[in-house]
């Protein structure tokens, strides 16, 4: 299929989207000596107004170090026990989306070498910035056009946005290739081993603000502001899906899906 060359500028405008710092001071969060995340500079006073105490036997601040001239707030005990009790006191507290987007999925928590020193609670990762990764697939149509899918408007992130045909997160618990499996067939309903041409394209990386932030807060009259920051590496495929198969999203995450032309 012959593919009409981008238009720079179009391209240009979603890089730069792709691509940008946070909209508030953020310090960094460290955890085996490892930075993991990063955290709102007035998270813990935050807390403190919500009057949940639990980041003061959970996290240690340290002024400055030799790597920042900002404090930095280390974690302390186990890795996923303690942010998955600090992510339990946001949802308590409906911090930010922590409460709505809870999904009982555990995301890995890897140092700057990709080495896991854990997991947390998947609605936690953007408040905490910890890096998540995910999996995407192009899905080109048997004789012509890439099939597309319509986010479903309750999503946390891009509501109602067009996107590739799948695209999930990666468990802790998962490979790429399970991941690529499971993804594709609980968003399109389709079995990967029935598509046709499957490559990796690529990898591409995410940092912004997120838009999924409206705070709650459990205690009236305490304003709480959007906590979350995205970082996020997408590993994406391409494949053929044959002539006959049509894809059916299975976990309500989709709103429709569309055969485009290029």
């Amino acid at each position: 299929m012959k593919i009409p060359p981008f238009d720079p500028g179009w391209l240009a405008v979603l890089q730069a989207r792709a691509s940008q710092p946070p909209t508030r001071a953020r310090v960094p969060l460290c955890a085996q000596g490892h930075g993991i995340g990063s955290i709102l500079a007035d998270l813990p006073e935050i807390f403190d107004g919500l009057s949940l105490p639990i980041l003061h036997g959970l996290l240690l601040k340290e002024e400055r170090s030799e790597h920042s001239a900002s404090p930095v707030w280390h974690l302390q005990g186990g890795v996923t026990a303690s942010l998955n009790a600090i992510a339990e006191a946001m949802r308590t507290a409906r911090l930010g989306h922590v409460a709505h987007y809870w999904r009982g999925e555990q995301l890995a928590v890897a140092d700057s070498a990709g080495r896991q020193l854990g997991s947390v609670e998947r609605g936690a990762v953007r408040p905490l910035g910890i890096a998540t990764r995910a999996v995407h697939l192009v899905g080109w149509g048997a004789s012509d056009g890439v099939w597309v899918q319509q986010r479903s408007f309750s999503k946390a992130n891009d509501p109602g946005q067009w996107d590739t045909l799948m695209g999930g997160m990666i468990a802790a618990s998962d490979t790429l290739a399970q991941a690529l499996h499971r993804e594709t067939q609980e968003e399109a309903g389709l079995d990967v081993d029935a598509l046709e041409c499957l490559a990796h394209g690529g990898r591409v990386r995410i940092c912004r603000p997120t838009d999924d932030d409206v705070a709650h807060s459990a205690t009236p009259g305490i304003p709480v502001p959007g906590l979350g920051y995205m970082l996020e590496e997408i590993d994406w495929f391409s494949a053929t899906v044959p002539a006959g198969l049509t894809p059916e999203n299975q976990d309500g995450e989709v709103e429709r899906f569309e055969l485009l032309q290029p």
